[in-house]
Protein backbone atom coordinates (compact mmCIF):
# COMPACT_ATOMS: atom_id res chain seq x y z
CA UNK A 1 0.00 0.00 0.00
CA UNK A 2 2.54 2.39 0.83
CA UNK A 3 4.36 1.55 -2.30
CA UNK A 4 1.20 2.22 -4.38
CA UNK A 5 0.73 6.09 -2.51
CA UNK A 6 4.53 6.69 -3.23
CA UNK A 7 4.01 5.96 -6.88
CA UNK A 8 0.41 8.09 -6.83
CA UNK A 9 2.65 10.83 -5.06
CA UNK A 10 5.36 10.78 -8.00
CA UNK A 11 2.83 10.99 -10.83
CA UNK A 12 1.02 13.66 -9.16
CA UNK A 13 4.87 15.10 -8.62
CA UNK A 14 5.59 14.96 -12.08
CA UNK A 15 2.60 15.93 -13.67
CA UNK A 16 2.29 19.32 -11.68
CA UNK A 17 5.73 20.37 -12.26
CA UNK A 18 5.82 19.76 -16.03
CA UNK A 19 2.30 21.78 -15.81
CA UNK A 20 4.13 24.62 -13.89
CA UNK A 21 7.31 24.50 -16.24
CA UNK A 22 5.22 24.65 -19.37
CA UNK A 23 3.32 27.53 -17.92
CA UNK A 24 6.14 30.07 -17.51
CA UNK A 25 7.51 28.55 -20.74
CA UNK A 26 4.32 30.16 -22.71
CA UNK A 27 4.21 33.03 -20.19
CA UNK A 28 8.01 33.75 -21.11
CA UNK A 29 7.41 33.14 -24.84
CA UNK A 30 4.32 35.52 -24.63
CA UNK A 31 6.56 38.70 -22.69
CA UNK A 32 9.49 38.35 -24.91
CA UNK A 33 6.86 38.68 -28.43
CA UNK A 34 5.01 41.48 -26.62
CA UNK A 35 8.62 43.30 -26.27
CA UNK A 36 9.80 42.48 -29.86
CA UNK A 37 6.57 44.39 -31.00
CA UNK A 38 6.72 47.02 -28.56
CA UNK A 39 10.92 48.02 -29.61
CA UNK A 40 9.93 47.03 -33.54
CA UNK A 41 7.31 49.92 -32.64
CA UNK A 42 9.69 52.32 -31.07
CA UNK A 43 11.84 51.68 -34.13
CA UNK A 44 9.51 52.25 -36.68
CA UNK A 45 8.15 55.51 -35.24
CA UNK A 46 11.81 56.87 -35.20
CA UNK A 47 12.19 55.92 -38.80
CA UNK A 48 9.00 57.83 -39.57
CA UNK A 49 10.89 60.95 -38.22
CA UNK A 50 13.81 60.54 -40.11
CA UNK A 51 11.44 60.14 -43.42
CA UNK A 52 9.48 63.70 -41.92
CA UNK A 53 12.91 65.10 -42.04
CA UNK A 54 13.58 63.57 -45.29
CA UNK A 55 10.99 64.31 -47.10
CA UNK A 56 9.78 67.88 -46.25
CA UNK A 57 13.33 69.39 -45.12
CA UNK A 58 13.48 72.81 -44.06
CA UNK A 59 14.89 75.53 -46.33
CA UNK A 60 18.11 75.95 -46.17
CA UNK A 61 18.58 72.96 -43.46
CA UNK A 62 20.89 69.61 -44.47
CA UNK A 63 19.81 66.43 -43.10
CA UNK A 64 22.51 64.97 -40.64
CA UNK A 65 24.18 61.94 -41.09
CA UNK A 66 22.07 60.16 -38.29
CA UNK A 67 18.86 61.17 -40.10
CA UNK A 68 20.08 59.54 -43.27
CA UNK A 69 21.27 56.47 -41.64
CA UNK A 70 18.28 55.90 -39.47
CA UNK A 71 16.12 56.52 -42.31
CA UNK A 72 17.88 53.93 -45.05
CA UNK A 73 18.54 51.32 -42.13
CA UNK A 74 15.23 49.79 -41.37
CA UNK A 75 15.53 46.78 -43.80
CA UNK A 76 12.97 44.20 -42.03
CA UNK A 77 9.97 46.32 -41.01
CA UNK A 78 7.61 45.86 -44.50
CA UNK A 79 5.76 49.15 -45.04
CA UNK A 80 3.86 50.73 -47.47
CA UNK A 81 3.84 55.00 -47.57
CA UNK A 82 0.69 56.44 -48.76
CA UNK A 83 1.15 59.93 -50.00
CA UNK A 84 -2.21 62.17 -49.77
CA UNK A 85 -1.52 64.72 -52.26
CA UNK A 86 -0.69 62.61 -55.66
CA UNK A 87 -3.12 59.48 -53.91
CA UNK A 88 0.07 56.93 -54.29
CA UNK A 89 1.62 53.98 -52.60
CA UNK A 90 5.57 53.84 -51.73
CA UNK A 91 6.42 50.20 -50.51
CA UNK A 92 9.93 49.27 -48.64
CA UNK A 93 11.03 45.96 -47.32
CA UNK A 94 8.03 44.33 -49.42
CA UNK A 95 8.32 42.02 -52.30
CA UNK A 96 7.05 43.33 -55.67
CA UNK A 97 4.67 40.26 -56.40
CA UNK A 98 2.53 41.50 -53.35
CA UNK A 99 2.15 45.25 -54.07
CA UNK A 100 2.07 45.20 -57.67
CA UNK A 101 -1.47 46.32 -57.67
CA UNK A 102 -4.22 48.70 -56.02
CA UNK A 103 -6.17 45.86 -54.80
CA UNK A 104 -3.09 44.04 -53.06
CA UNK A 105 -1.49 47.38 -51.77
CA UNK A 106 -5.46 48.09 -50.00
CA UNK A 107 -5.56 44.21 -49.05
CA UNK A 108 -2.38 44.54 -47.12
CA UNK A 109 -2.44 47.26 -45.23
CA UNK A 110 -6.17 46.08 -44.04
CA UNK A 111 -3.35 43.69 -42.81
CA UNK A 112 -1.06 46.23 -41.11
CA UNK A 113 -3.60 47.44 -39.56
CA UNK A 114 -4.81 44.36 -37.40
CA UNK A 115 -0.77 44.82 -36.38
CA UNK A 116 0.19 48.46 -35.77
CA UNK A 117 -1.95 51.59 -35.53
CA UNK A 118 -0.51 53.60 -38.55
CA UNK A 119 1.26 57.14 -38.28
CA UNK A 120 -0.02 60.11 -39.52
CA UNK A 121 3.07 62.70 -40.71
CA UNK A 122 1.63 66.30 -40.97
CA UNK A 123 3.11 69.06 -42.10
CA UNK A 124 1.38 72.51 -40.40
CA UNK A 125 -1.11 70.27 -39.19
CA UNK A 126 -1.94 68.52 -42.77
CA UNK A 127 -1.78 65.13 -43.12
CA UNK A 128 0.77 64.41 -46.20
CA UNK A 129 1.83 60.91 -45.87
CA UNK A 130 0.39 57.89 -43.92
CA UNK A 131 2.62 55.01 -42.91
CA UNK A 132 1.09 51.56 -42.62
CA UNK A 133 3.63 49.02 -41.61
CA UNK A 134 3.80 44.96 -40.06
CA UNK A 135 5.35 42.63 -38.68
CA UNK A 136 8.68 41.98 -39.72
CA UNK A 137 9.90 38.22 -40.97
CA UNK A 138 10.98 37.51 -37.60
CA UNK A 139 7.83 38.83 -35.84
CA UNK A 140 5.76 36.76 -37.96
CA UNK A 141 7.84 33.25 -37.07
CA UNK A 142 6.90 34.43 -33.29
CA UNK A 143 3.05 34.64 -33.90
CA UNK A 144 3.40 30.69 -34.99
CA UNK A 145 5.32 30.06 -31.99
CA UNK A 146 2.71 29.99 -29.37
CA UNK A 147 0.38 27.76 -31.96
CA UNK A 148 3.62 25.30 -31.75
CA UNK A 149 3.73 25.75 -27.95
CA UNK A 150 0.22 24.62 -27.63
CA UNK A 151 0.92 21.63 -29.82
CA UNK A 152 3.44 20.67 -27.46
CA UNK A 153 1.52 21.01 -24.26
CA UNK A 154 -1.37 19.03 -26.14
CA UNK A 155 1.39 16.42 -26.66
CA UNK A 156 3.13 16.49 -23.28
CA UNK A 157 -0.23 16.21 -21.63
CA UNK A 158 -0.96 13.42 -24.12
CA UNK A 159 2.29 11.45 -22.77
CA UNK A 160 1.85 12.69 -19.45
CA UNK A 161 -2.03 10.73 -19.21
CA UNK A 162 -0.38 7.61 -21.32
CA UNK A 163 1.83 7.91 -18.28
CA UNK A 164 -0.82 7.31 -15.86
CA UNK A 165 -2.48 5.25 -18.13
CA UNK A 166 -0.19 2.60 -18.04
CA UNK A 167 1.01 3.14 -14.49
CA UNK A 168 -2.38 2.60 -13.58
CA UNK A 169 -2.51 -0.60 -15.59
CA UNK A 170 1.08 -2.01 -14.42
CA UNK A 171 -0.89 -1.53 -10.84
CA UNK A 172 -3.84 -3.33 -11.75
CA UNK A 173 -1.45 -6.10 -13.26
CA UNK A 174 0.76 -6.20 -10.06
CA UNK A 175 -2.32 -6.43 -7.68
CA UNK A 176 -4.30 -9.18 -9.86
CA UNK A 177 -1.36 -11.18 -10.39
CA UNK A 178 -1.05 -11.10 -6.38
CA UNK A 179 -4.67 -12.55 -5.93
CA UNK A 180 -4.48 -14.79 -8.10
CA UNK A 181 -1.07 -16.32 -6.45
CA UNK A 182 -3.08 -16.36 -3.20
CA UNK A 183 -6.28 -17.56 -4.23
CA UNK A 184 -4.03 -20.47 -5.91
CA UNK A 185 -2.39 -20.92 -2.67
CA UNK A 186 -5.20 -20.71 -0.44
CA UNK A 187 -7.32 -23.44 -2.82
CA UNK A 188 -4.17 -25.70 -2.69
CA UNK A 189 -4.52 -26.62 1.23
CA UNK A 190 -8.09 -28.23 0.70
CA UNK A 191 -7.40 -29.61 -2.44
CA UNK A 192 -4.41 -31.71 -0.90
CA UNK A 193 -6.91 -32.88 1.92
CA UNK A 194 -9.85 -33.75 -0.97
CA UNK A 195 -7.09 -36.11 -2.61
CA UNK A 196 -6.32 -37.80 0.44
CA UNK A 197 -10.04 -38.20 0.97
CA UNK A 198 -10.19 -39.82 -2.99
CA UNK A 199 -7.60 -42.63 -1.76
CA UNK A 200 -9.95 -43.52 1.85
CA UNK A 201 -13.03 -43.82 -0.49
CA UNK A 202 -11.39 -45.59 -3.40
CA UNK A 203 -10.88 -48.34 -0.33
CA UNK A 204 -14.82 -48.28 0.61
CA UNK A 205 -17.60 -50.02 -1.24
CA UNK A 206 -18.31 -47.11 -3.49
CA UNK A 207 -19.19 -47.31 -7.15
CA UNK A 208 -15.79 -46.23 -8.76
CA UNK A 209 -17.61 -44.36 -11.65
CA UNK A 210 -18.46 -41.45 -8.90
CA UNK A 211 -14.45 -41.78 -7.51
CA UNK A 212 -13.77 -41.32 -11.47
CA UNK A 213 -15.94 -38.25 -11.58
CA UNK A 214 -14.60 -36.43 -8.54
CA UNK A 215 -10.88 -37.13 -9.29
CA UNK A 216 -11.71 -35.20 -12.44
CA UNK A 217 -13.13 -32.66 -10.93
CA UNK A 218 -10.29 -32.90 -8.55
CA UNK A 219 -7.96 -32.76 -11.47
CA UNK A 220 -9.84 -29.84 -12.88
CA UNK A 221 -9.46 -28.08 -9.80
CA UNK A 222 -5.53 -28.61 -9.65
CA UNK A 223 -5.59 -27.24 -13.11
CA UNK A 224 -7.20 -24.19 -12.21
CA UNK A 225 -4.96 -23.95 -9.19
CA UNK A 226 -1.90 -23.86 -11.93
CA UNK A 227 -2.73 -21.28 -14.14
CA UNK A 228 -3.65 -18.93 -11.30
CA UNK A 229 -0.24 -19.67 -10.14
CA UNK A 230 1.40 -18.90 -13.24
CA UNK A 231 -0.67 -15.62 -13.74
CA UNK A 232 2.43 -12.84 -14.22
CA UNK A 233 4.34 -15.82 -15.22
CA UNK A 234 5.93 -16.18 -18.94
CA UNK A 235 4.32 -19.38 -19.43
CA UNK A 236 6.08 -22.59 -21.13
CA UNK A 237 4.99 -23.20 -25.05
CA UNK A 238 5.13 -26.88 -26.50
CA UNK A 239 4.28 -28.19 -29.72
CA UNK A 240 0.69 -29.47 -29.05
CA UNK A 241 -2.35 -31.24 -30.90
CA UNK A 242 -4.54 -28.11 -31.04
CA UNK A 243 -7.60 -30.88 -32.06
CA UNK A 244 -6.57 -33.30 -29.35
CA UNK A 245 -6.32 -29.92 -26.64
CA UNK A 246 -10.02 -28.54 -28.06
CA UNK A 247 -11.90 -32.01 -28.19
CA UNK A 248 -10.51 -32.34 -24.42
CA UNK A 249 -11.62 -29.43 -22.88
CA UNK A 250 -14.93 -29.26 -25.07
CA UNK A 251 -15.74 -32.72 -24.07
CA UNK A 252 -15.07 -31.93 -20.35
CA UNK A 253 -17.50 -28.84 -19.94
CA UNK A 254 -19.97 -30.54 -22.22
CA UNK A 255 -20.14 -32.87 -19.33
CA UNK A 256 -20.74 -30.05 -17.12
CA UNK A 257 -23.22 -28.04 -19.01
CA UNK A 258 -26.93 -28.21 -18.93
CA UNK A 259 -28.76 -30.23 -21.53
CA UNK A 260 -30.43 -27.87 -22.51
CA UNK A 261 -27.16 -26.53 -24.65
CA UNK A 262 -26.51 -28.03 -27.27
CA UNK A 263 -23.24 -28.61 -28.48
CA UNK A 264 -22.34 -28.96 -32.03
CA UNK A 265 -18.28 -29.61 -32.33
CA UNK A 266 -16.78 -29.98 -35.81
CA UNK A 267 -12.94 -30.81 -35.83
CA UNK A 268 -10.62 -32.24 -38.36
CA UNK A 269 -9.58 -35.94 -38.21
CA UNK A 270 -6.23 -35.37 -38.23
CA UNK A 271 -4.10 -33.45 -35.57
CA UNK A 272 -2.84 -29.92 -36.39
CA UNK A 273 -0.21 -28.72 -34.16
CA UNK A 274 0.39 -25.07 -33.02
CA UNK A 275 3.41 -24.17 -29.74
CA UNK A 276 0.28 -23.93 -27.38
CA UNK A 277 0.13 -24.23 -23.24
CA UNK A 278 -2.60 -26.40 -22.81
CA UNK A 279 -3.46 -25.31 -19.06
CA UNK A 280 -3.95 -21.17 -20.76
CA UNK A 281 -5.67 -22.81 -23.82
CA UNK A 282 -8.22 -24.59 -22.18
CA UNK A 283 -8.74 -21.63 -19.85
CA UNK A 284 -9.36 -19.68 -22.90
CA UNK A 285 -11.98 -22.37 -24.00
CA UNK A 286 -14.03 -22.15 -20.90
CA UNK A 287 -14.11 -18.65 -20.37
CA UNK A 288 -15.51 -18.07 -23.97
CA UNK A 289 -17.80 -21.02 -23.36
CA UNK A 290 -19.16 -19.55 -20.20
CA UNK A 291 -19.60 -15.89 -22.10
CA UNK A 292 -21.66 -17.85 -25.09
CA UNK A 293 -24.17 -20.15 -22.24
CA UNK A 294 -24.51 -16.72 -20.35
CA UNK A 295 -25.34 -14.82 -23.44
CA UNK A 296 -27.61 -17.56 -24.43
CA UNK A 297 -29.80 -17.86 -20.86
CA UNK A 298 -28.57 -21.53 -20.30
CA UNK A 299 -30.21 -22.37 -23.25
CA UNK A 300 -29.35 -22.66 -27.39
CA UNK A 301 -26.62 -24.13 -29.72
CA UNK A 302 -22.94 -23.73 -29.08
CA UNK A 303 -20.80 -24.48 -31.93
CA UNK A 304 -16.99 -25.36 -31.76
CA UNK A 305 -15.69 -25.28 -34.97
CA UNK A 306 -11.90 -25.52 -36.69
CA UNK A 307 -10.56 -24.96 -40.39
CA UNK A 308 -7.12 -24.48 -41.62
CA UNK A 309 -5.30 -21.81 -43.61
CA UNK A 310 -1.69 -21.96 -44.77
CA UNK A 311 0.11 -21.18 -42.03
CA UNK A 312 -3.03 -20.56 -39.83
CA UNK A 313 -5.40 -22.80 -37.69
CA UNK A 314 -8.63 -20.59 -36.97
CA UNK A 315 -11.04 -21.54 -34.53
CA UNK A 316 -14.41 -20.62 -33.72
CA UNK A 317 -17.00 -20.45 -31.10
CA UNK A 318 -20.22 -19.51 -31.66
CA UNK A 319 -23.84 -19.04 -29.90
CA UNK A 320 -27.52 -18.15 -30.62
CA UNK A 321 -27.11 -15.88 -27.72
CA UNK A 322 -28.18 -12.03 -27.47
CA UNK A 323 -25.36 -10.93 -29.41
CA UNK A 324 -23.14 -7.61 -29.37
CA UNK A 325 -23.14 -4.39 -30.45
CA UNK A 326 -20.89 -3.53 -33.09
CA UNK A 327 -19.28 -0.56 -30.56
CA UNK A 328 -18.69 -2.74 -28.20
CA UNK A 329 -17.00 -5.34 -30.52
CA UNK A 330 -13.14 -3.63 -28.89
CA UNK A 331 -14.07 -3.34 -25.75
CA UNK A 332 -15.08 -6.13 -24.78
CA UNK A 333 -11.59 -7.16 -24.69
CA UNK A 334 -11.16 -4.45 -21.94
CA UNK A 335 -10.17 -5.31 -17.89
CA UNK A 336 -13.21 -4.22 -15.83
CA UNK A 337 -15.97 -3.90 -19.48
CA UNK A 338 -18.96 -5.83 -18.42
CA UNK A 339 -22.53 -5.93 -19.55
CA UNK A 340 -23.54 -8.42 -16.72
CA UNK A 341 -24.95 -7.29 -13.22
CA UNK A 342 -22.64 -9.75 -12.10
CA UNK A 343 -18.58 -10.25 -12.70
CA UNK A 344 -15.55 -8.31 -12.75
CA UNK A 345 -14.85 -8.18 -16.69
CA UNK A 346 -11.91 -10.09 -16.66
CA UNK A 347 -12.74 -13.31 -18.92
CA UNK A 348 -12.19 -11.66 -22.20
CA UNK A 349 -9.49 -9.74 -20.99
CA UNK A 350 -7.91 -13.07 -20.07
CA UNK A 351 -8.55 -14.83 -23.16
CA UNK A 352 -7.17 -11.65 -25.24
CA UNK A 353 -3.60 -11.81 -23.15
CA UNK A 354 -3.15 -16.01 -23.38
CA UNK A 355 -4.19 -15.08 -27.12
CA UNK A 356 -2.11 -12.50 -28.31
CA UNK A 357 0.36 -11.91 -25.54
CA UNK A 358 1.41 -15.54 -24.52
CA UNK A 359 0.55 -17.44 -27.97
CA UNK A 360 1.40 -14.17 -30.38
CA UNK A 361 -2.24 -14.90 -32.23
CA UNK A 362 -5.15 -13.20 -32.61
CA UNK A 363 -8.77 -12.86 -31.51
CA UNK A 364 -11.51 -10.98 -32.35
CA UNK A 365 -15.43 -11.20 -32.44
CA UNK A 366 -15.65 -12.40 -36.04
CA UNK A 367 -19.36 -11.57 -36.61
CA UNK A 368 -22.25 -10.32 -34.33
CA UNK A 369 -26.20 -10.18 -34.71
CA UNK A 370 -28.33 -8.75 -31.60
CA UNK A 371 -30.55 -11.83 -30.53
CA UNK A 372 -28.96 -13.62 -32.93
CA UNK A 373 -25.93 -14.53 -31.50
CA UNK A 374 -21.80 -13.89 -31.89
CA UNK A 375 -18.78 -15.56 -33.21
CA UNK A 376 -15.15 -15.55 -31.89
CA UNK A 377 -12.09 -16.23 -33.62
CA UNK A 378 -9.08 -17.46 -32.51
CA UNK A 379 -5.75 -17.94 -34.80
CA UNK A 380 -2.75 -19.64 -33.88
CA UNK A 381 0.09 -20.13 -36.30
CA UNK A 382 0.40 -23.76 -37.30
CA UNK A 383 4.44 -25.61 -36.77
CA UNK A 384 5.24 -28.56 -38.32
CA UNK A 385 4.77 -32.09 -36.35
Amino acid sequence: MLYLKERSFARWFVTIASLIIVGLFLWNVSIFFERIKEEEKNKMEIWVNAFTEVSTPNSGTSLSNNVIEIFSSNTTTPMLVYSVGDDSYNSRNIEEDKVNTREKKLALIEEFKKQYQPIEIKDDNKIINIVYYGYSDTLKRLTYFPAFVIFIIILFVSIIYYFHITSKSEEQSLLWAGMAKETAHQIGTPLSSLVGWIEILKTENINPDYVQEIQKDINRLQTITDRFSKIGSVPNLTPTNLVQATLETSQYLQIRTSKLVQFDVKLPKHAIFVNLNEQLFSWTIENLVKNAIDAMKGKGTLKIEMREEAQWVLLNISDTGKGIPKSDFKKIFKPGFTTKKRGWGLGLSLVKRIIESYHKGKVRVLKSELNQGTCFEIKLKKIKS
